[in-house]
């Protein structure tokens, strides 16, 4: 199986319970459905959130390839 790693941050950590795993390579949805079935906490949150693959936002359709790591960024305030 293909692999990315997830690194999770602030809210997106909290609700999915762990800082980082490994899931299968595929479309930003795809990686999203993927997330929500390991840790379902993670559906009220992942709207809200930024991918980043590789530094690189991606969204729907968008690949995230095998070997790169995906951030998972919820919104972040301050300045």
């Amino acid at each position: 199986m293909a692999v990315i790693d997830v690194r999770y941050f602030a809210a997106a950590a909290e609700a999915a319970g762990v800082d980082g795993e490994q899931l299968a390579a595929g479309s930003a949805d795809e990686v999203r459905a993927a997330m929500i079935t390991a840790h379902p906490a993670l559906a009220e949150v992942l709207g809200r959130c930024a991918l980043l693959a590789g530094g690189v936002r991606v969204d729907g359709t968008d690949p995230v390839p095998a070997g790169v790591t995906l951030d998972v960024l919820p919104p972040f305030a301050g300045g």
